[in-house]
């Protein structure tokens, strides 16, 4: 069965939770706090505010299989830019969760009038997300060194990514 994105309800924190913090933790692909706590972590991702929506990706029995954020990128004079967030359930990867996450953040960002998208710090090391981001149109504004402090590979860059809608 294809999958749904539909807009989050708090209900969905329960589900998104496991996989967020599995995420953070790994520090691999995230400049969160691994130590955020649930409650923490569900103020920050489940965004309120106007202008910005919260989503999940569910498959045909309602398994929560990613999860977006969405908001303007800076208040003010910047609102007219969007920016988002994505996490996807280590056991969704590969299916298509992403893209279709950032498709509908795209088509969203468009119906509320926003000029273009900026995506703040995408870890350069996470080269399946910066494939993605760019096959939708995504573009390397420019790329911070050693902005980020990967597990693993150490300090490693992060790119801003930018898209126009207009």
């Amino acid at each position: 069965m294809p999958l749904q994105i539909r807009v989050a309800t708090d209900a969905d924190w329960p589900a998104i939770w496991p996989f967020f913090h599995d995420i953070i933790a790994a520090r691999e692909t995230y400049t969160y706090d691994p130590e955020l706590t649930y409650e923490q972590a569900e103020a920050m991702w489940m965004v309120t505010a106007p202008r910005s929506r919260v989503t999940v990706a569910v498959d045909a029995d309602g398994t929560v299989l990613g999860t977006a954020n969405m908001y303007p990128n800076r208040p003010g004079p910047g609102a007219h830019v969007s920016s988002a967030s994505f996490m996807v359930s280590p056991e969704a990867r590969g299916r298509g969760v992403g893209r279709l996450l950032c498709e509908d953040m795209i088509a969203w960002s468009g119906r509320e009038g926003f000029r273009s998208i900026q995506f703040n710090a995408v870890v350069e090391t996470n080269e399946p997300a910066v494939h993605l981001w760019q096959a939708l149109g995504f573009r390397i504004a420019g790329t911070v060194p050693e902005a980020f402090e990967h597990a693993k590979l150490g300090y490693v860059g992060l790119h801003v990514m930018y898209r126009p809608l207009v």
